[in-house]
């Protein structure tokens, strides 16, 4: 049976929005190669009425539309269908791009790079129906502290950093290791051609050739950058590698 390739499918009333900046990427190489699958469902195709409605005002009262939930109910449970039908097919998240949402960081990303394929809801205006959320089993996730006039641009971020981890789309795989967050470190300083510039010299470390002293090197600027930049970042690292020593 053919195993099936890991699918982006985006829910979107603004499909032609993707693959976007994507095509020009790693992401887009490895998607024109057949290495991931993108698909793209215009949620107004579900819409109830000649109109193409697919929101409505807020209960309660309030400024903006929400979207609503029969509208998204129905093009989401034709993408689940659809995905169900495929070959090796298993649940796949679906994601709901939202500020409140858990953020989305590096082990995240892992988790959906394996999962498959992801269908992703982009929302628009002030935002989803909340018993959709609830009844379809909804992840929300959030790009960062801020308001997005829609969820394409989180899902365009998404789809970037979790097509980087598939199997043959970064050329060296050794250097997804060493990446900010990979270990739970942002990752050290890089230097180039030439070697002063500006005044400014590259270390003499890394002109060393000695392999053990730059891995060394390497590893205390990741530990300072993360101190000094991220100290939550840093927290957390300190607080799994104590749980790493207490279970050995």
């Amino acid at each position: 049976m053919t195993q099936r390739l890991w699918t982006a499918r985006v829910l979107t009333l603004f499909p032609e929005m993707f693959p976007g900046p994507l095509q020009f990427s790693l992401a887009g190489r490895a998607l024109a190669a057949g290495i991931w699958g993108l698909e793209t469902t215009n949620i107004r195709d579900f819409a109830r009425d000649r109109h193409g409605s697919v929101d409505d005002t807020p209960f309660g009262g309030g400024a903006g539309q929400v979207m609503r939930a029969d509208v998204l109910a129905a093009a989401i449970d034709a993408v689940r269908a659809q995905a169900a039908a495929e070959p090796v097919a298993r649940p796949q998240p679906l994601v709901s791009f939202s500020p409140r949402g858990r953020r989305l960081d590096q082990a995240l990303v892992g988790d959906i790079a394996a999962a498959g394929g992801a269908i992703l809801l982009c929302g628009r205006y002030e935002g989803v129906d909340q018993r959709l959320i609830e009844a379809r089993g909804a992840m929300e996730v959030s790009l960062g502290d801020m308001v997005l006039s829609g969820g394409e641009i989180a899902a365009l971020a998404l789809i970037d950093a979790t097509v980087r981890l598939l199997p043959g789309v970064v050329g060296e795989a050794r250097s997804l290791e060493e990446e900010s967050f990979a270990a739970g470190l942002l990752e050290y300083p890089h230097y180039t051609r030439p070697q002063v510039w500006e005044g400014r010299a590259v270390p003499d470390v890394l002109l060393s050739g000695h392999h053990q002293r730059i891995r060394s090197w390497r590893q205390e600027r990741s530990v300072e950058l993360t101190q000094a930049l991220r100290p939550d970042l840093w927290a957390r690292y300190v607080a799994a590698a104590g749980k790493e020593k207490v279970k050995s």
